[in-house]
């Protein structure tokens, strides 16, 4: 009996938010006791509707009461503490019943239309009074008084779509009157039917995110074990290339110490008879010369050795000429190999991306750009000041190489680009064209000028507009003359557009396509005294 009689004070001295002994008791106005933290924290809650109530009985309060410790209630929590005891351990989470006294026991249904919750016992009548079976039940919710209009204190059942809000029927005939409105019940339906679609397709994203995921992983073993294999296979194929050059070395040397051992042979025998020839012109005596000049006449017919042609020094320019040669074709084939590799793999699982807008955000991608002279066109001059690159067109003769263009003064840059790129152009004169070309490009003929094949986007910069051209077609232009013109190119996204740059970047022209191999900047001029300069991009002018 004892510990029973201890047991009803422990659960009297529990709060019914918490669940827990009291911690700074208070008591408000309707006589129901709580932590002084809970029922503010519950109240808190409530400032907007500015209406206080009871959490145990509904009861409310206006204005907000002022909240006093109680110091007998916390005497007796502490006293109660003193005797080792302590309240079971309880659902922080769980609703209580509103009939059960002292709201300890876990609730089994909320109704909607009560706005209370209750346990198995009081929630009979619910379904053995015909009324009370209309009446939604849900699981137990500690939000029911959200479902009652704070205007007219009626449970709200419709809702308004014109202004998404949920309304009472009062609201629906005094300020939410003519709105479109519909019960609440409909347009959960029409929302679960468009949360539903919106799950299906989130997880469908997930799965294709997480298969995309797989895929990624396989390649990235399959790029890793190709890449292993790769270099062993170039490592052998050097070291065969170095074994060769070893045995070559050995050979070689062998060879020029053979001549060596020979021609100093040659030496010591011409020495000796150039020592008798010597002493037999210092003798005196007649008989004993002439007779010795008939024996060493022959020693002066003797014939020289054939001419032997000595260069290590070329035979290792060759080699080396040979190998850096072999290196750059290496480079190019790696470049366009894996840059045709990534535009095949992965583009479709990466989110697009979106484009720069400020000229700020644009030189984030720049990049430096340097001309190929040996694909410049043989009447095209070429010149550096101050790391800037400048092209006039002229007639100026120059070394032709078997890569620059025959028949139309432009060139291509060194870069093989790829990726998101940035570049300006600086203009002046007529009749320039700025481009982006693949590196195959026809270096002769008429199809060789950028712009009149499928290789090759240019656009062409007039005193007074502009033109694109691709593959023979011509697209007139529109925009503000300018001085200088910004690039942006995204490889993979199939993106390349051209800018007019000032304090503000004006788009000329967009392209969206398909590149299929890695992009050469490139320009040209069709215009005596004109010049182009590919500036290094920055925030500053230049």
């Amino acid at each position: 009996m004892a510990q029973r009689g201890i047991q009803m004070d422990q659960e009297k001295l529990c709060c019914s938010i918490c669940l827990d002994l009291l911690k700074d008791p208070v008591t408000i106005p309707c006589g129901h006791n709580y932590c002084m933290s809970c029922i503010k924290s519950h109240w808190d809650e409530e400032d907007q509707k500015e209406i206080y109530s009871c959490p145990q009985c509904r009861q409310t309060f206006g204005p907000r009461p002022a909240l006093v410790k109680n110091t007998m209630l916390a005497d007796l929590v502490e006293e109660l503490k003193k005797t080792g005891l302590q309240p079971a351990p309880a659902d922080h989470y769980y609703v209580a019943c509103d009939f059960c006294p002292g709201g300890k026991v876990k609730a089994l249904k909320s109704c909607l239309q009560c706005l209370v919750s209750y346990c198995e016992q009081h929630l009979q009548p619910h379904y053995e009074v015909v009324p009370l079976r209309k009446h939604k039940l849900v699981d137990p919710s500690q939000k029911l008084q959200e479902n009652v209009c704070t205007r007219h204190n009626e449970v709200m059942k419709i809702f308004c779509r014109t202004d998404q809000t949920c309304i009472c029927y009062l609201c629906s005939m005094d300020e939410h009157k003519g709105h479109d409105t519909v019960s609440a019940a409909a347009e959960m339906t029409e929302r679960q039917k468009e949360l539903g679609s919106c799950l299906q397709k989130i997880q469908q994203r997930i799965q294709n995110r997480e298969k995309n995921v797989k895929g990624l992983q396989q390649e990235v073993e399959a790029i890793n074990h190709s890449a292993e294999k790769a270099v062993e296979d170039i490592e052998r194929i050097f070291t065969d290339a170095k074994q060769q050059i070893r045995s070559r070395q050995k050979t070689e040397v062998a060879h020029v110490n053979k001549l060596q051992e020979k021609l100093q042979q040659e030496i010591t025998e011409l020495n000796r008879n150039l020592t008798e020839l010597e002493q037999l012109l210092h003798t005196d005596d007649h008989i004993q010369f002439l007779h010795n000049f008939i024996l060493l006449s022959h020693l002066s017919e003797a014939t020289d050795s054939s001419s032997i042609d000595i260069r290590p020094l070329r035979y290792t320019e060759d080699v080396t000429a040979a190998v850096s040669k072999a290196r750059d074709k290496l480079q190019d084939i790696l470049s366009e190999e894996w840059t045709n590799m990534s535009l095949t793999g992965t583009e479709d699982v990466l989110l697009p991306q979106a484009e720069p807008k400020t000229r700020a955000e644009f030189l984030k991608y720049s990049c430096q750009i340097t001309v190929d002279q040996n694909t410049a066109y043989r009447k095209f001059m070429y010149c550096s000041v101050l790391g800037a690159t400048h092209y006039y067109r002229g007639d100026y003769d120059c070394y032709s190489h078997p890569d620059s263009f025959t028949d139309w003064a432009q060139a291509l840059c060194r870069e093989s680009l790829t990726g998101r790129c940035y570049w300006e152009v600086d203009l002046k004169g007529t009749g320039i064209f700025i481009a982006v070309a693949y590196k195959n490009i026809s270096r002769a003929g008429r199809e060789s000028a950028f712009g009149h094949n499928d290789k090759s986007w240019a656009l062409e910069c007039f005193h007074n507009g502009y033109e694109f051209r691709h593959n023979n077609a011509r697209t007139s232009v529109s925009g503000p003359k300018c001085s200088r013109v910004g690039v942006y190119l995204d490889h993979s996204a199939g993106v390349l557009c051209f800018y007019s740059v000032s304090e503000t970047m004006t788009l000329l022209h967009r392209v969206q396509t398909t590149f299929t191999q890695p992009l050469c900047p490139g320009l040209g001029v069709h215009c005596d005294d004109t010049s182009a300069n590919i500036c290094r991009a920055s925030n500053t002018e230049d």
